[in-house]
Parts: C-alpha cells; sequence; structure tokens
C-alpha cells in the first residue's frame, strides 16, 4: 500500500491534554503602562482569567510563555494554581510556541490546547468541543462566521471583494494531537513568525478541524477594550428634584408642553422631570449636581429648556466611556394626569438620551393629598439611571 493509501494514524483515546498559553507580549497597542496580559481585568490580571480556565477544564500542565524578566509579575498573577510551569518565549510568537511546545517533549501529553493570553474569558464548551475534534482529526480551531460584506483594498482604495461564506474568523486556544503540532513547529520554514499555530500545522500538510467558537473569546487589543481595568463596567444614579406651581408659567415634563393651569416655575424651563434625570446621571459619573453645572445665579440659563442639560449629561457620560443603560423616572403630583402624555414623554427622553424607547420607564404617583404635592403646590420627581461602559 502505497504511502498516499495509508491510513491515518489513530487518534488518541485519551482526552488528557496540556495546555499552552502565550503570554510573552509587549501589548504596546493596548497603550497599558505594562503588558496587557499583567493588567488587572474584571478584578484579576488577564493571564490569569484563561488559565484558570484551562486548569480547572483539566489542563496539566499549564504552560505559560513570558518574556525574559516578567517570571516574577507572571507568577504573582498565577499565584496559587496549580500545574503552572514558566517558560521564556522567543523573539515571535512561533518561536514562543515552539519553546513551550518542547518543554513538554520528555513527557509528551497526547493532546496540547495553544492559547494566547489576550483572550480571558474562555468558555468551557469551546475546550470540550476542541479536545472532542481531536478524536478524528490532528488539529482543531474555534472560528465564528464573518458578518460584514469585505472588500480588498490597495492603497486607501477598494479593488476587489471576498465571498464571506467562504471565510471565518479564528480565534483560540487551538487544539492539536502533540506529536504532530510539535513536529510542525519543527520543521516551520515559513515567515519569521507565524499568525497563528494552525498556519503553522497547515504548513506541515495536517487537516484542522473548524468548531464552534464563542464570541465571549474577544480579544483584548486596544486601550477601550482596557476601560474595564479601570472603570466598573455598570454605575448607577439617582437624582431628585422639586419645583412649585404658579400662575402665568408654561408647564414642562420630560421635554415636552402640558396642558395645565399652572406651570412650574424656576430658573430655567423648571422641567422637574429632566432635572431629576440629570442629577441621576451625574450622579452615576460622581461628576457633582445640575446646581454645580448650571449654576441657578448664572443668567445665561433664566428660562433655558432643560433639553439643554440633559444632553450635556448624556454627552459627559458618553465621553467617559458610557451609555444609558435604563432609566427609570417617577413624577410625583396630583395633576395633570400623566397617563395620556407618558408615550410622548418616553419618547423624546429616548430621543435625548440617545437610546430606545424601551430603556425609558415614565411612571406617575400621588401622596393621597398629603404633603405639599397632595396640596398641588409643586410637583416632584424621582429618577434612577444605569451607566453601561460602551462597546
Amino acid at each position: 500500500m502505497s504511502g498516499l493509501d495509508s491510513p491515518p494514524p489513530p487518534a488518541p483515546e485519551s482526552k488528557a491534554f496540556a495546555a499552552i498559553v502565550v503570554a510573552a507580549g509587549k501589548g504596546v497597542r493596548a497603550g497599558t503602562s505594562r503588558p496587557k496580559q499583567f493588567v488587572v481585568w474584571r478584578g484579576k490580571p488577564v493571564l490569569r482569567h484563561s488559565v484558570e480556565a484551562l486548569a480547572n477544564a483539566g489542563a496539566h500542565p499549564v504552560v505559560v510563555a513570558i518574556a525574559d524578566g516578567a517570571q516574577d509579575e507572571a507568577a504573582a498573577s498565577l499565584d496559587g494554581i496549580v500545574g503552572v510551569r514558566f517558560i521564556i518565549g522567543g523573539t515571535t510568537r512561533q518561536e514562543s510556541v515552539r519553546n513551550a511546545l518542547e518543554s513538554l517533549s520528555s513527557d509528551a501529553p497526547p493532546n496540547v490546547l495553544i492559547h494566547d493570553a489576550a483572550r480571558p474569558i474562555l468558555p468551557p464548551a469551546v475546550i470540550e468541543r476542541l479536545v472532542n475534534a481531536l478524536h478524528a482529526n490532528p488539529g482543531a480551531i474555534p472560528v465564528l462566521p464573518v458578518v460584514d460584506s469585505l472588500a480588498v483594498a490597495d492603497n486607501g482604495m477598494m479593488t476587489g471583494s471576498a465571498r464571506r461564506e467562504n471565510l471565518r474568523r479564528v480565534q483560540t486556544p487551538q487544539a492539536f494531537r502533540f506529536a504532530d503540532i510539535l513536529a510542525a513547529h519543527r520543521a516551520w520554514a515559513g515567515e519569521p513568525d507565524a499568525g497563528d499555530d494552525a498556519q503553522v500545522a497547515r504548513a506541515a500538510g495536517l487537516g484542522i478541524a473548524l468548531v464552534e467558537g464563542d464570541e465571549a473569546l474577544h480579544k483584548l487589543t486596544f486601550a477601550e477594550d482596557f476601560m474595564e481595568a479601570t472603570a466598573p463596567s455598570i454605575r448607577i444614579g439617582s437624582g431628585y428634584d422639586v419645583h412649585r406651581l404658579a400662575e402665568g408659567e408654561d408647564l414642562w415634563l420630560c421635554g415636552i408642553q402640558i396642558p395645565h393651569d399652572r406651570g412650574l416655575a424656576g430658573h430655567s424651563d423648571a422641567d422637574v422631570a429632566i432635572h431629576a434625570l440629570v442629577d441621576a446621571i451625574l450622579g452615576a459619573l460622581g461628576d457633582g449636581d445640575i446646581g454645580q453645572h448650571f449654576p441657578p445665579s448664572d443668567p445665561k440659563w433664566r428660562g433655558a429648556p432643560s433639553s439643554r442639560f440633559l444632553t450635556h449629561a448624556v454627552t459627559l457620560a458618553q465621553q467617559a466611556g458610557y451609555r444609558i443603560g435604563n432609566a427609570d423616572l417617577t413624577i410625583i403630583c396630583e395633576a395633570p394626569k400623566i397617563g395620556p402624555h407618558r408615550d410622548a414623554m418616553r419618547a423624546s427622553l429616548a430621543a435625548l438620551c440617545a437610546t430606545g424607547q424601551s430603556a425609558i420607564s415614565v411612571k406617575a404617583t400621588t401622596t393621597e393629598r398629603l404633603g405639599f404635592t397632595g396640596r398641588a403646590e409643586g410637583i416632584a420627581a424621582q429618577a434612577v439611571v444605569s451607566l453601561l461602559l460602551a462597546r
């Protein structure tokens, strides 16, 4: 029987696997003061997230390729995780992976998963799919479909297009039978570096199966990806305001004019609902209150539409990297009736907050004729707002 007709080598019966995590890079595009793999993200160093996930999934050992001189920082990042080894990486990613593979060769595992430290969220289901795929294939990689149209570019101009149906987005970890991928790296004669280990495997003639990846495997690359290192992913604020009802004033609530025999008195248009909402946004940002941003002593705000205040607060949130998650507003009054105007109020606030109407709640209640609102002397409003990190 010729070599071409020979059956492929039997797949490893064991699901046992080792793992390699590549963490020797500098991460310069992230704009962080130290290599991004050691930056604290969601409460722990980036590197620790994926190493813990691999160890918890049964990887043993987990070999982490690091830069020379990073031993102390790497050890501190992974303190307490059993089965972790460190090796010094090379000048390229491919060299770092080969160094790690060589370190495993004396006690070779049947399979190995090779992962980039910059992908911290590693779902167990992806690991399971990869390991299972090695029963019938020498290699397997997680992929996602391409959903956008693609253009071929040259010197800033579109020169052609590509069929997205034939393309996939490639993620890590990438799984291989250990002997096959070690031989492939030893034989690598391509460019000085390889984009990933599947490229090295393909150059050696290995078949690579595609398994379903996960959007959670997003790679942390740019500064905005690390906002969660210094900012919480969600912030909550509350606001409260009161204005008295007076003859001869227009009544503005939630940015719309409401027919009524009296209106709210104040330095601006006295839209008590928007004022409460502005204070809630400023409170979530930790940026003072509406009186600090728009002092009633400043004549330029006399009679100003409160929509300007809300637009300003939303802009401050956007500049801090946040968007409106949702807003819950309660208007407290005996009159006018809020129900007939609720949908118009929600639409007005949604437009000012740059969000969908479903994210805006407007409710109304009375105080059973108790207090100043019960005596129809004024209107009060309270608001609660969530701000979410923009993506």
